[in-house]
């Protein structure tokens, strides 16, 4: 049987006593009774909890418990409906909802690691109900943005906030299944009912200390019925009245919500930033941020935009945060669609000159080339071979001793290879075997049998550059060259011989 926590009220106790033939006390002695109010496990379910917090109204006359008492009864129909809603925001556990994944990973300069196509990213970012967590979207539209990205997903405030039968559908309307309409008008009773006994206490007691948690229940259960606009109202209320409640930050963030899915993104603004700028005290601040950034990018405002992006994964950075981690599934989505979101905001301005302008003028970042290696992915499968190489090159340039510095210039010449460029990509493979070779700066900082990845990629350059001049040598359209392709080939082949002389494959080279 259904354990329920009651409040004991010790009034009935201390009447009796004070009705003892031998006592002197009045029941006026009672104002100054110190009332022992405590939590314990009443058995008979929901049914005898109600009916008694509704005799103890009934029966009793008014006093400093009676709020309490009203309180508890609208809490106990809404949780017949949904189940518990009571606990504090700041205990609920968050649950990111669903966002577009596939950036690179750490050492992601290949491009089979963008897991999601940008087309995907398209269809599966789209106006989400407020505070829900609906699957991946499939074949949702752009929203006729063009390129730019639709709405990213509203994060939901807390994980089944509400639960049991009864669950809301889109638009936070609940689902009425198969039952008739009836049966839904009957379902509907108790939070109605809570609903208009929340508003009796705020009226009859407009200074009982737990009015903000009043609104908070009375507006989530109006949420659950579907009535968004009445529970913005009750929100506001809370929001002006109660500054320092509790239950602030979680409201501020349903209300940035509930402006954002509705494309007011001026006033998402605001009450997105009041709850940044609370910082990292708040346990919505990340999640603030990251929405915050949407805002901005969804105004184009895009500087205004990776300022937030960038602060969240400075914050994730600070907190320990893994970005190879694979544990939080969701956890991972979000961090993905934000470095993302971050690049896409970069070409939206001046491609890879931005990305290094911006980390020129606010500081380097260890994650800066998962910025690179998104932003070259990017332009990659729109086909914009030379911009996606530029990314690449640009952090490569930049940061020539780095762990990824190599796989980055590998990167480059499969997109140049992917773009038909076959004298860039010549260029390229001679770049990469200075860059790497064995007696290159590179080696003074890593261990080669350490990076067995970098010298396989070095013997494919030697044997394919070695292998190309001598087919230039042996071809007659190329007889002026020939001296000069002779000597390109002997070279290269000396270069695989003096870095790989124990190579399976020297004998032949």
């Amino acid at each position: 049987m259904k354990r329920i926590r009651l409040l004991v009220l010790a009034i009935p106790a201390i009447l009796s006593a004070c009705q003892t033939g031998g006592s002197r006390e009045t029941i006026a002695q009672l104002r100054n009774m110190k009332i022992d109010i405590k939590e314990e496990a009443i058995q008979g379910g929901l049914a005898k909890a109600m009916e008694s917090y509704q005799r103890f109204l009934e029966e009793t006359p008014e006093s400093a418990l009676t709020p309490a008492a009203m309180r508890r009864l609208a809490d106990l129909k809404i949780e017949r409906e949904y189940g518990y809603l009571t606990l504090p925001a700041a205990t609920q556990p968050l649950t990111p909802a669903p966002s577009p994944s596939g950036p690179a990973g750490p050492q992601g300069a290949r491009g089979e690691t963008q897991a999601e196509s940008q087309a995907d990213f398209k269809n599966r970012i789209g106006n989400l109900p407020l505070a829900e967590t609906p699957p991946p979207l499939q074949g949702e539209g752009w929203g006729g943005d063009g390129e730019k990205p639709a709405l990213p997903p509203p994060i939901p405030l807390l994980s089944s906030p509400l639960k049991g039968e009864g669950r809301t559908a889109a638009g936070g309307g609940i689902s009425a299944g198969p039952a008739e309409a009836g049966t839904e008008d009957l379902d509907r009773a108790g939070p109605r009912e809570a609903i208009a006994l929340y508003q009796q206490l705020l009226d009859k007691f407009p200074r009982y200390q737990g009015n903000d948690q009043v609104l908070y229940q009375m507006s989530r259960a109006y949420e659950e019925l579907g009535q968004t606009e009445e529970a913005m109202v009750v929100m506001d209320q809370l929001v002006r009245d109660f500054p320092h409640s509790p239950y602030l930050d979680e409201v501020r963030f349903r209300r940035a919500e509930f402006f954002f899915v509705r494309k007011r993104y001026l006033d998402a603004e605001a009450a997105y930033k009041s709850i940044a700028d609370m910082g990292v005290s708040s346990p919505f601040y990340e999640l603030a941020l990251y929405k915050l950034g949407w805002t901005f990018y969804k105004q184009e405002l895009y500087e205004d935009g990776l300022q937030r992006f960038i602060a969240l994964l400075d914050r994730k950075v600070a907190t320990g945060y893994d970005f190879a981690q694979t544990g939080d599934d969701q956890e991972r989505k979000r961090v993905d669609d934000t470095f993302r979101v971050i690049s896409q905001s970069f070409s939206y301005l001046r491609g890879a000159d931005s990305v290094m302008e911006y980390f020129d003028g606010n500081g380097k970042r260890s994650y800066e080339d998962r910025v690179y290696s998104n932003l070259g992915e990017f332009y990659f499968e729109k086909r914009r071979y030379s911009d996606a190489a530029a990314a690449y090159n640009a952090f490569a340039k930049r940061n020539p001793f780095h762990l990824v510095a190599p796989q980055f210039h590998m990167r480059v010449i499969e997109i140049q290879m992917a773009g038909g460029f076959p004298s860039v990509v010549i260029d390229a493979k001679k770049q990469f075997a200075r860059n790497y070779g064995l007696k290159a700066e590179y080696w003074k900082h890593f261990e080669p049998g350490g990076r067995p990845e970098v010298l396989g990629f070095l013997k494919t350059n030697f044997t394919d550059l070695a292998h190309h001049y001598h087919a230039l040598y042996q071809d007659p359209e190329h007889l002026k060259e020939k001296t000069e392709n002779c000597q390109e080939a002997l070279h290269w082949y000396e270069e695989f011989l003096v870095s790989f002389p124990q190579d399976a494959e020297s004998p032949a080279i």
